[in-house]
């Protein structure tokens, strides 16, 4: 009848002003994937009405549709704000169930834990002591916690002798005649407590022997020898240059490159804190320019506190500290299914795994067809507010039209009954 199909209408009608008006509602919700309402029309089997004749009974909802294209990115100042450009969802661990999301307004909780803001840690994967990633999916969690020192034990110094110098005038070495040697640099290093020191080196052109030019190198701790003679007198290091300029010995060793300091400045070594240093002279040069340093690392470092966090394109998480480190501390896993539309939505922009979109393919961002992570940045909702308020008038109408249809087939059937 004329009234069921109105009716079926209206029903239709009332379903895409929900889900349009949710559309709208959500207009501004980071991460909000959109739907839409998807219509079959009805027709019931009769023997009177077939093929040419048949009728339609109506219309009803076949699927309210979720549209999973990308949205606007919108940056913030917030490096713990993430937003994936391409394919995947972040993952959470909301109460023991597993939800995937597009918004990443994340924080750190009172535990280090980063979290979303309806309370779900977010999973990833840790790092080890030598900033590898470990591929164990497991909530993300930023230590606080001071990083300990690290005392120097290797310092490589690549520098250049100025080949037209000769021996200084002023004899022996004394560290306070600047006479009496051609050049010095520095370089500070720590101890294992963090404790920082200066390390110097003053360095002697001593003459040619046979075809190579020697230079002798004096290392200084905070102004202290850091070797000395049974006369305590300080002691050298001697480095020889061949006719083309390269480093060709160190301590007459052809082919090394390399000197020990034992102890620092504690010849006993009975200091723990101050353990041997070897110094590193590969790429050193003697050319006809001035006496210059090319390169200086050492690998010490004092205590630091963690003073920010930089979050790359594929969700690896480095942490800087107050003592010029940085470290890899994690990395935010992506997840991406064969069947998006298949997925439950369970509220606080969150979506959980249904048999209709499969199992879930999780990995690092930018690997399989994984999107990249953009830091400070939020993904809006992929709602266009234009097509959604002319939606909503079609809809409005589609109501209207179906009231009519009501209202008319009313008219007719009471004309009938009017019949005498």
């Amino acid at each position: 009848m004329a009234f069921n199909v109105a009716l079926s209408g209206i029903r239709a009608a009332s379903v895409d002003l929900e889900v349009t008006g949710n559309n709208i509602a959500n207009a501004s919700t980071v991460g909000f994937k959109g739907s839409r309402a998807e219509f079959g029309d009805i027709y019931s089997n009769s023997l009177f009405g077939s093929g040419s004749l048949a009728v339609g009974d109506g219309v009803r909802v076949e699927e309210v549709a979720q549209l999973f294209d990308q949205g606007n990115l919108a940056y913030t100042e917030n490096e713990l704000d993430l937003a994936v450009s391409g394919a995947g969802f972040f993952v959470l661990n909301v109460g023991g169930e597993i939800n995937y999301t597009r918004d990443g307004t994340f924080a750190l909780d009172e535990n280090g834990f980063v979290v979303a803001n309806n309370g779900g840690v977010v999973q990833g994967y840790g790092a080890d002591e030598n900033n590898n990633i470990i591929g164990v999916l497991s909530p993300l969690q930023i230590s606080t916690d001071n990083i300990p020192p690290i005392q120097t034990d290797n310092v490589d110094w690549v520098l250049n002798f100025d080949a037209s110098e000769t021996p200084p005038l002023a004899t022996p070495f004394d560290v306070t005649d600047a006479s009496s040697y051609n050049n010095a640099t520095s370089v500070t290093v720590y101890d294992a407590l963090g404790v920082s020191h200066t390390l110097t080196q003053y360095y002697v052109q001593v003459g040619v022997n046979g075809t190579r030019t020697e230079w002798d190198a004096y290392s200084f701790i905070d102004g202290q020898a850091a070797a000395v003679d049974a006369l305590g007198n300080p002691t050298a290091n001697r480095l020889a240059f061949d006719s083309t300029g390269q480093l060709a010995s160190v301590d007459g060793v052809d082919g090394n490159t390399e000197i020990t300091i034992a102890g620092w400045a504690d010849p006993d070594a009975t200091d723990p804190a101050r353990p041997d240093m070897t110094i590193d002279y590969l790429g050193t040069t003697q050319f006809g320019s001035d006496f210059g340093v090319t390169d200086v690392t050492q690998n010490g470092y004092t205590t630091g506190r963690l003073s920010g966090l930089e979050i790359d394109s594929t969700g690896i998480i480095f942490a800087r500290f107050t003592n010029g480190q940085s470290r890899v501390i994690g990395q935010f896993a992506l997840a991406e299914f064969a069947n998006n539309q298949g997925l439950q939505p369970v509220g606080s922009n969150s979506w959980a795994q249904t048999y209709q979109s499969g199992d879930p393919n999780i990995g690092s961002p930018g690997s399989a067809a994984l999107g990249l992570i953009n830091s400070g940045a939020l993904e809006e909702s992929n709602i266009d507010l234009t097509e959604q308020l002319v939606q909503l008038i079609i809809a409005q109408r589609n109501y209207q039209a179906n009231s009519k249809t009501i209202e008319t087939a009313d008219q007719v059937t009471q004309t009938i009954i009017n019949i005498r």
